[in-house]
């Protein structure tokens, strides 16, 4: 069961953190990988550790913000491979200022990063997937798409991922006919290379024990059975879903 051997998986944002998490646990389950980030030494690295998996593995320099360079990522991808079965869409950034104090560049740049960039590279992907009428887009919104926060002012990082949301539904809408679903999973906090320095912290520790269910932060892998499952011929039947991963922050 959720055997991806045969699959063609691109992952955005896919030199570290989720992004790279993923990558992993796609190739565990047999899918060969494109994967795209602005870092492309980071990727060559992840390529040659992600290859020991017996996959094929595919590095491109990416920004997601540029329409030119996806639609060439997605051109080198299908000359490739042949086709594209999966997208996931991680790649994102913000710049966290609140609604009273953020500029108009700053909000661009989130809503460039986190949200347009998934509709660019839905709609590049999505037309190679509908040649072959199947396809598994999951779009790695967040918690905060979902919800309100009285703790970080970060008004577009809320925008955009609520965004994020509502446009897996649209699409999932419009694409099931072509065979392609689309979901969205939302995380909580979870330690990556980025994130750990900040969540040992004495303060979010206490943050952690009062406001999240479970006590404690998303390890490193624990996104990716969700991912996994979505990406699975298995989940045939299941589009506009959208799924928290948040150790119960959004239930209560």
């Amino acid at each position: 069961m959720f055997n991806l051997k045969g699959r063609v998986a691109v992952i955005t944002g896919a030199s570290s953190g989720l992004g790279r998490q993923m990558a992993e646990g796609f190739a565990k389950q047999g899918a060969d990988l494109v994967l795209l980030a602005r870092r492309v030494e980071r990727l060559e690295e992840a390529k040659v550790e992600l290859e020991k998996y017996g996959v094929r593995v595919l590095p491109l320099k990416c920004d997601v913000t540029s329409t030119e360079d996806i639609d060439n990522a997605a051109k080198v991808a299908e000359e490739t491979f042949g086709k594209v079965d999966i997208l996931v869409n991680c790649a994102g950034s913000s710049k966290d200022k609140g609604v009273l104090d953020m500029n108009d560049e700053e909000w661009d740049f989130t809503i460039a990063t986190d949200e347009t960039s998934v509709f660019k590279m839905t709609r590049a992907f999505g037309n190679i997937m509908k040649k072959h009428n199947y396809g598994r887009v999951i779009n790695i919104a967040s918690m905060y798409g979902m919800v309100g926060n009285a703790e970080i002012p970060t008004i577009a990082y809320h925008a955009s991922k609520g965004a994020v949301v509502n446009f897996t539904r649209a699409a999932a809408a419009e694409l099931a006919p072509f065979g392609i679903t689309v979901n969205c999973i939302c995380p909580g906090y979870f330690y990556t290379e980025l994130t750990t320095a900040v969540l040992d912290t004495e303060m979010f520790q206490a943050f952690a024990a009062s406001h999240v269910p479970m006590k404690r932060y998303g390890k490193e892998g624990e996104l990716n059975a969700a991912a996994i499952f979505l990406a699975s011929d298995e989940a045939s039947y299941a589009t506009g879903v959208i799924l928290p991963i948040d150790g119960g922050y959004t239930c209560v």
